[in-house]
């Protein structure tokens, strides 16, 4: 049996799981997104706890849906999961200012594992440039 035959279904069980992977994440901030733009109570609330006017809400939502679409396209997902970390990095730094609980603070890290790992998994060049290593 040649290695590309054996090398085929891991490639494709790879991208399939890369794709739930990245679906999630997608979904998660989607639903963020969304509610940014509709700008609910708690929104609201959550803007006023953060220091923030809940004017920004919708811009932030605009913001997040551009970097959203731009993962969510194959051709330019690497560009999208950078503009994404840097998203996300954000959110980390104002929930560590505030002093929000740990989950709360760590959610959107969560989130950027799921981008990246969905990304890696479903992208053979991310793979190529950062190999993960067995064993030793």
């Amino acid at each position: 049996m040649s290695t590309s035959a054996i090398a085929l279904p891991a490639a494709r069980w790879t991208a399939r799981a890369g794709a739930a992977v990245s679906g999630l994440a997608i979904v998660f901030l989607l639903l963020d997104a969304v509610s940014h733009l509709l700008v609910p109570p708690p929104v609201v609330e959550a803007f006023g706890r953060l220091g923030f006017p809940a004017r920004l809400a919708a811009p932030l939502g605009i913001l997040e849906l551009a970097c959203l679409a731009a993962y969510a396209w194959p051709r330019s997902a690497p560009l999208g999961a950078i503009l994404l970390t840097g998203y996300l990095g954000g959110a980390i730094s104002i929930n560590l200012r505030v002093g929000d609980p740990a989950f709360e603070t760590l959610f959107p890290a969560l989130i950027g594992i799921l981008v990246w790992g969905g990304l890696y998994l479903r992208e053979g060049r991310l793979q190529a440039l950062l190999p993960l290593r067995r064993g030793r």
